[in-house]
């Protein structure tokens, strides 16, 4: 039978586009699919990072038809991008500047997939030595080792790639603006991206990215370039958030709160120490939530 296997690495309106572990002979490496009709009469949607089963090869026109999909090992809903491995946050130092309260949604956001959470900090060539060593310090104290790279001056560029290269699928988000496929570029000239201003008056980055595509950077090793997003929405369930926060879940881990369902905000007997920097949006937090959970009394 014509068929092969393979991973989506983007999708373009209702088409698919698939690298195949193994083009059968004549075939591109690289197909453009569409789906079966059985798998959206069962519900089965396809994302970008799925790996897939392609079948009606047509070497000539490079087109075939996605089959089957293989169970996923991870799932992320803002990207949406299957089997991820690592979640790369990336925050700008300056142009736009660094906003705590959106950095943390940001992190959040990664934390909420259980997987392994790199933080970038890009544009470092915008700001002094010693106002970078305070920023990562102070990310520090968040529970974060953030890589301090610069798409002009090559700064943190092999260190990045020597992280990326190691992970099967990367995906790296963040707000508009801040340089994601600048840094990219950085990585792999050969994409030639498309980079886009900073809003002088707001502050905002212009979207450049439109959608989620994969790129290789290394053999068994993709990146993901995504769409920019400025406002991650929190957890609906409050008593979720504070496992979110490295800084609480450390505290967390050696000495448990005597109270099972115990938010730590200041309840009576509550042994957690209050005084970290990220307390005060911890605690708007958990007031989003509850306020986002609460039934509407309208209708």
């Amino acid at each position: 039978m014509n068929e092969a296997a393979g991973i989506v690495v983007a999708l373009q309106a209702n088409y698919l586009e698939v690298e195949l572990d193994q083009a059968p002979e004549q075939a591109p490496s690289r197909l453009l699919c569409t789906r079966r009709t059985r798998l959206t009469h069962r519900g089965e949607a396809v994302h970008v990072g799925d790996r897939v089963m392609v079948e009606a090869i047509d070497p000539v026109q490079a087109r075939a038809v996605v089959s089957g999909v293989a169970p996923r090992t991870s799932w992320l809903t803002r990207p949406q991008v299957a089997n991820v491995s690592l979640v790369v946050i990336a925050l700008a130092v300056d142009q736009p500047a660094f906003d705590p309260d959106q950095a943390s949604r940001f992190l959040l956001t990664a934390e909420r997939t259980g997987l392994p959470v790199q933080l970038l900090l890009t544009k470092g060539d915008l700001l002094e030595e010693e106002q970078r060593s305070a920023l990562v310090q102070r990310l520090r104290g968040w529970g974060y080792e953030a890589l301090v790279i610069s798409s002009q001056t090559g700064e943190g560029i092999e260190a990045l790639r020597q992280r990326l290269q190691t992970t099967e699928l990367a995906v790296v988000c963040g707000p508009s603006g801040v340089g994601k496929s600048s840094v990219l570029n950085r990585l792999m000239p050969h994409l030639a991206l498309r980079v886009g201003a900073v809003s002088g008056r707001l502050q905002r980055g212009r979207h450049t990215t439109r959608h989620v595509e994969l790129f290789p950077i290394a053999p068994g090793a993709r990146v993901a370039d995504t769409p920019g997003f400025n406002r991650p929405e929190l957890p609906d369930d409050p008593s979720e958030l504070g496992m979110l926060f490295p800084e609480l879940r450390n505290q967390l881990d050696p000495w448990p709160c005597r109270f099972r369902d115990c938010l730590h905000r200041q309840e009576p007997g509550c042994g957690i120490n209050r005084e970290w920097e990220r307390f005060a949006f911890y605690r708007d937090a958990l007031k989003e939530c509850a306020d986002l959970s609460r039934p509407s009394r309208a209708g």
